[in-house]
């Protein structure tokens, strides 16, 4: 398609509750992923207790879960090019419920294992599926916003598990205690994922599948439809041969379109967005929300106290996730990752002081003295008010619409094996970090990681907001062609 072709495209025009709806839809995904990611938070003592499993064993039973992510994140993304991304969504989603139900009547460590592999399979598919569908059926003026439902959905399902595990340990006492029919409170905590799970199954059979994934498949026809329904005929009739521009129509999508035709080497975007997606992880936030009640009882808060405080966190998080969606299609993407890389620095700096200069027991146990718990707390709060307003969102926004259509969901498969990867790598060691080195040391290591973070968007990273997945897709094989040609 020649540049006056281009520019030949209607101007955008959308029909806003249906692209909101389906957006919505996509990213109950996110809700389930926050949900399961938060609900073993609440758990870790007691499966300990139940399991009757060492620092190692309960380590793993709470890591499991993100094996089942890098291998759910990998073939959602490489499954969705080739059988579409509305029929992987519904198998992650039954993969919730089957997870949720299992979790909650395994009677061992290794029955456990097993089913949260099954969810992690499905957190690690809707961490992919909903910013890819989201991303593909967004305006370009508002995508940014639309795919911030993703992280915000993640959030606010974060927060839910924690109020959930609150509530329930609150009426039984503590999520080892009896709580209903027989069986412990936190059985319950894990099947209080299962209405959610059964929800997001049921409407997503009402929502169509990605025109741009339609049109790699060869299906420009019913493509043409989908836009018509959330656009008008003619800007869809458009849109549909921008994008046929962009994909092979002899080639449908596979995973080694990620191997550049011009130089034989994996293309440099992708290099990049796995290095967004290590980075995220990378500064530590997952280890507040994966043992977020085990570390500040360690600080030396009661374990009511410490679940409390999870409340508190995951409703910074929701705040924060909502800054983020007002300033993403104004500021920039870029922008964002800057300040939010300094400013997670600068947090777990504070938190790393505070615990590497608190006082250790004769048992052996943390103590926080003087003001120094709130300090903690405070430092904690704004470390995660900085991931919520930038990281948490952004990289999951860049990820869905920073790669040409051609390689989007092989790209997205690869970069969630890193994701998930860097994830469980942080997620195990964390607990033998704080058991011989400490929680000063420990954040001291992500703080570093801030500040690598920082240089890194700031070399490499380009700016994409609002521009359409298919001008970038252009630039990026053009940029291909002019390194192939020069050798730069």
């Amino acid at each position: 398609m020649s540049d006056q072709q281009h520019e030949s495209i209607p101007t955008e025009s959308y029909n806003l509750p249906k692209v909101i709806f389906l957006a919505f839809v996509a990213a109950i995904g996110g809700f389930l992923f926050g949900f399961d990611s938060g609900v073993i938070n609440g758990t870790v003592d007691a499966l300990q207790s139940a399991f009757n499993s060492d620092a190692t064993g309960t380590g793993f039973n709470v890591a499991s879960v993100l094996l089942g992510c890098v291998v759910g994140a990998f073939f959602a993304g490489t499954l969705a090019d080739r059988f579409g991304r509305k029929p992987m969504m519904l198998t992650a989603g039954v993969l919730f419920i089957i997870s949720a139900w299992g979790s909650g009547i395994s009677q061992g460590s290794l029955e456990f294992v097993i089913y949260r592999l099954i969810g992690g399979l499905a957190v690690g598919a809707a961490s992919i599926l909903a910013p890819l569908y989201i991303s593909e059926i967004a305006p370009s003026k508002i995508r940014g916003r639309l795919a911030t439902l993703q992280q915000l959905m993640i959030v606010i399902g974060l927060f839910m598990a924690f109020m959930s595990n609150y509530l329930l340990a609150g009426s039984s006492g503590s999520a080892d205690a009896e709580l209903w029919w027989g069986f412990q409170t936190w059985s319950w905590m894990f099947w209080a994922e299962i209405l959610p799970a059964a929800i997001f199954v049921l409407v997503l059979i009402f929502i169509p599948e990605s025109p741009r994934y339609l049109v790699a498949s060869n299906q420009s026809e019913k493509a043409t439809k989908v836009l018509a329904s959330i656009s008008n005929a003619t800007q869809a009739a458009a849109k549909v041969a921008d994008i046929k521009s962009t994909v092979r129509e002899d080639s449908r999508p596979k995973l080694n379109d990620i191997i550049s035709k011009y130089t034989g080497k994996i293309h440099p975007l992708v290099w990049i967005g796995i290095g967004i997606a290590v980075l995220q992880q990378l500064t530590g936030i997952n280890v507040i929300f994966y043992y977020g009640a085990t570390l500040w009882q360690a600080a030396g808060f009661a374990e009511s106290d410490a679940l409390l405080t999870n409340v508190i966190s995951g409703s910074v998080n929701i705040f924060f996730t909502f800054v983020a969606i007002v300033l993403i299609d104004k500021v920039g993407r870029k922008p964002l990752l800057l300040v939010g890389s300094i400013g997670q620095a600068v947090m777990l700096g504070v938190l790393a002081y505070l615990f590497g200069t608190a006082t250790v027991d004769s048992a052996n146990n943390l103590i926080l003295e003087g003001n120094n718990g709130t300090y903690a707390l405070l430092a904690a709060n704004a470390y995660i008010a900085f991931f919520a307003a930038s990281w948490g969102p952004v990289m999951w926004v860049m990820l869905g619409e920073m790669f040409p259509n051609q390689y989007r969901g092989a790209a997205l498969a690869v970069c969630g094996i890193a994701q998930w990867g860097s994830n469980f790598a942080i997620t195990m060691t964390f607990p033998i970090m704080l058991n011989y080195l400490g929680l000063g040391f420990s954040y001291g290591v992500y703080a570093l990681f801030g500040f690598v973070a920082y240089f890194f968007v700031k070399s490499l990273v380009k700016e994409t907001k609002g521009r359409s997945l298919e001008d970038m897709s252009r630039e990026q094989e053009e940029e291909e062609k002019r390194q192939a040609v020069t050798g730069g």
